[in-house]
């Protein structure tokens, strides 16, 4: 029997996230945003939710083009709050169009917002030795920085515990459990 973490369940989703995507090292531009985004919208809501939803916000916000959503308008909102497909939250709709605006401002000053996010581990992932779910923290004093940062920059729904999820979903930090099969796969990303 495979071992994985234990926040991951049985749903097949859920399984095949943990799996194929949580933790691996992220440099692609549009799959940062698209995790930013979808990081922040999760808040008060479970991870799960957010994935069964997240072809829905593929569709809804233009595959999470930065460029097409930065020019969103009253018209968008609105369009979007009646989008079932979607978590309808305003605060969060109107935040996805703010935090593109700022991604956008990030690349011209970095040259990517990968750029910009992989320097706050020296672009090498932090590889924790967690022997338990109970051992992993919600934040760091580096997701706070990240998030201050973040915040300080125009960006919205981005706490520093939204921003740890993000760094681990990124690969920033690998946090799978050390008994997790993924824990050693993930750890050769590592140079």
């Amino acid at each position: 029997m495979i071992k994985r973490c234990s926040w991951c369940g049985s749903d097949p989703l859920y399984l095949a996230y943990h799996d194929e995507e949580w933790g691996i090292p992220v440099h692609d531009d549009r799959r940062l945003f698209e995790m930013l985004i979808l990081e922040g919208a999760q808040a008060g809501l479970s991870w799960l939710t957010i994935l069964k939803k997240r072809e829905n916000y593929r569709q809804a916000f233009h595959q999470f083009d930065p460029d097409k959503i930065a020019c969103y308008g009253a018209n968008d909102i609105q369009r979007l709050m009646q989008d079932a497909g979607i978590v309808r939250n305003r605060l969060k709709i109107e935040a996805t169009v703010k935090n593109a605006r700022a991604f956008l401002h990030i690349c011209e000053e970095y040259s990517s917002f990968a750029e910009y996010l992989w320097n706050y581990v020296d672009g090498v992932p932090i590889i924790n030795s967690w022997q338990q779910l109970s051992d992993i923290p919600a934040h760091t004093s580096l997701s706070d920085q990240l998030s201050k940062d973040l915040k300080k920059r125009g960006c919205n729904f981005v706490g520093s515990t939204i921003c740890y999820a993000f760094m681990q979903a990124v690969g920033l930090v690998n946090d799978h459990t050390v008994d997790c099969f993924r824990y050693l796969q993930i750890k050769q990303f590592t140079p």
